[in-house]
């Protein structure tokens, strides 16, 4: 059982933060590739940007959050995308997810927001993602992202 100050304060932080983005510069890229098979789940593969930094690294000695997935580029904008975040070793859920391109919905969703459970510090961050198609389709993401600092 979580105290009423514990509470309170984790309440706090989910509404005042200072909101970080993976990847955290604007020549790095975050890509999520599905399986080959159409409705067929990648395997999971931790989330790494173009420059070879993990996600995991921004929870290595704190816990956080991750708030927010930003879709940039779609290899297939007439497909529908699902993922799953999820963190350790067993894969715990984060959150599941489900956007499209432009041409699949009357308005893609170019932004996701959700209020996922806290991720400890030490975790590594995973994805894994499908499509209704039997290609390998990837999603250019970007991750907001903020740390318990108390």
């Amino acid at each position: 059982m979580i105290d009423e100050p514990t509470r309170m304060r984790e309440i706090l932080d989910a509404v005042m933060h200072v909101t970080q983005i993976f990847p955290s510069d604007t020549n790095l890229t975050c890509i999520f590739m599905a399986h080959a098979d159409a409705n067929t789940w990648s395997a999971w593969t931790e989330i790494v940007d173009s420059g070879a930094t993990s996600l995991s690294a921004l929870f290595a000695t704190v816990q956080g959050y991750i708030t927010s997935l930003g879709i940039e580029i779609l290899s297939d904008v007439n497909a529908v995308y699902m993922i799953e975040l999820g963190w350790g070793a067993n894969h715990v859920l984060v959150t599941t997810a489900r956007f499209a391109g432009g041409t699949k919905f009357d308005t893609a969703a170019a932004h996701l927001r959700f209020w996922a459970p806290r991720i400890p510090a030490g975790q590594t961050i995973y994805y894994r993602m499908k499509t209704e198609t039997a290609v390998a389709d990837t999603a250019q993401v970007h991750l907001r992202v903020h740390q318990l600092t108390r």
